[in-house]
């Protein structure tokens, strides 16, 4: 029994592939440390052999798309100085076919497909960590917190955070059947108790911020892209200034307080301190990519004792931008931000000009909820983790154009493709292409 190549490549038809697909690696960028290589292998075996069915569909023209490896190559670069160069060219390698799967994935399945894969694949997370997780005592503030399966409460709280947001957007923009409903409210309920158990202030904070955001957004694509860029534009301004007013009144710390967190972060004010001197050593270049937490270094040694990590690994400066800076300096912080704001500001772009844009309203939510952790995380600078991934599929998206950004003349002239010969793919296949 064979199946047509279309089955797996053409995202108007692979939503079965995809949605496993995205599930899977969903749970490898999770687990990966957790059942090492083998399952790195998986995640490529996922995306990498779609090149083979057709690789100018799948690859598309990379020319296009050279803005988003500047930050990948320059980390590789960045070898040539540091003072763990082994670390860092292996690093930098997989960094580099992290992003290639993203941009194979952003080629082969569509934004509704990704966002019921993310719903799969955060329950699945997420019911592994209930199952299978313990609590952690944190001697910084003396609180026990429910870590899952995880070495830190933040990235149980960032998969609870994804759950919650891709719920969001399955139900109330993309409007999924009622399997799918209910697939959501699974994945909700799940999501909303990690979020309780972990005590992330920062994924809670987020989450919520992000959710009302994009509400607020979905409500003006119901008006005209004239009224619509307005109202965004005193909107904006109005946050700001009751932002700024609610700071200068002390809401940051009394925010904090409902967590049981106070003006330190929990010593993240010191550890950006910290950052920021060792960024001082190399502005422009940087140390390395990765290669400021090695074991032996003395720096990165003061610190892990300082901060109770006893295993001497998986910790960092709670900041993108200041990791960045002390890894890659203002050349490789400047191409990680481009990517980042690129993206961003292209999808916002296209939901205030285009009549009607779901995909974007799903990415730009996206975005933004990496955007907002970027200056307290460090989501999107590491291969194999679900914040990259996702940075990479929403910011190359935009190379690809929507059909709501084309206008209503030129639409009506366009006509349907005419459909391939499936004898060019392969023999007749006994099952059409599936259909989810």
């Amino acid at each position: 029994m064979k199946l047509a190549k279309a089955s797996f490549i053409d995202m108007n038809v692979n939503a079965p592939y995809g949605i496993v697909a995205v599930a899977l690696s969903f749970f490898v960028f999770a687990y990966s440390s957790r059942f090492g290589q083998a399952s790195i292998l998986v995640y490529y075996a996922l995306w990498f052999p779609l090149v083979l069915l057709d690789y100018r569909r799948v690859l598309g023209n990379y020319m296009q798309l050279l803005w988003l490896f500047g930050f990948g190559l320059f980390c590789f670069v960045s070898v040539f100085w540091s003072p763990a160069p082994s670390t860092s060219l292996r690093a930098a390698l997989q960094y580099l076919s992290h992003i290639i799967c993203a941009l194979i994935a952003m080629r082969t399945i569509s934004v509704s497909t990704l966002t019921r894969g993310a719903i799969a694949g955060c329950t699945l997370v997420l019911l592994y960590s209930l199952l299978f997780g313990v609590y952690f005592f944190d001697p910084l503030d003396g609180t026990y917190s429910f870590v899952g399966a995880f070495a830190s409460k933040n990235q149980l709280g960032f998969y609870a955070s994804l759950g919650l947001f891709f719920a969001y957007a399955g139900v109330m923009v993309l409007r999924l059947n009622l399997f799918w409903i209910a697939g959501a409210g699974a994945a909700s309920i799940l999501s909303a108790y990690s979020l309780f158990a972990s005590q992330s202030a920062t994924s809670v904070i987020t989450t919520l911020g992000i959710i009302a955001g994009c509400i607020g957004v979905q409500s003006l694509l119901l008006l005209r892209p004239g009224a619509r860029k307005l109202i965004f534009a005193g909107g904006l301004v109005c946050v700001i200034m009751a932002a700024d007013a609610a700071l200068s009144l002390g809401a940051m710390d009394a925010l904090l307080g409902v967590f049981g967190k106070d003006s330190t972060l929990t010593g993240r004010t010191y550890l950006w301190q910290q950052g920021i001197e060792a960024a001082r050593q190399n502005p422009v270049l940087g140390l390395g990519y990765q290669g400021y937490w090695v074991q032996g270094f003395a720096d990165a040694e003061r610190l892990w004792e300082e901060f109770y990590i006893a295993s001497r690994s998986g910790f960092h400066f709670h900041n993108t931008y200041i990791e960045a800076m002390v890894e890659t300096g203002i050349v490789g912080t400047v191409l990680l931000i481009a990517v980042l704001l690129t993206g961003f500001l292209g999808h916002l772009k296209r939901l205030l000009h285009d009549a009607k844009n779901k995909d974007s309203l799903v990415l730009f939510g996206v975005l933004a909820l990496l955007l907002v952790r970027s200056f307290v995380e460090i989501d999107i600078m590491h291969p194999y983790h679900v914040g990259s991934f996702l940075l990479y599929f929403s910011a190359a998206k935009l190379s690809l154009r929507s059909r709501a950004s084309i206008p209503l003349k030129q639409r009506e002239q366009i006509r349907p493709a005419p459909a391939r010969d499936e004898a060019r793919w392969a023999e007749q296949p006994l099952l059409g292409p599936m259909r989810f």
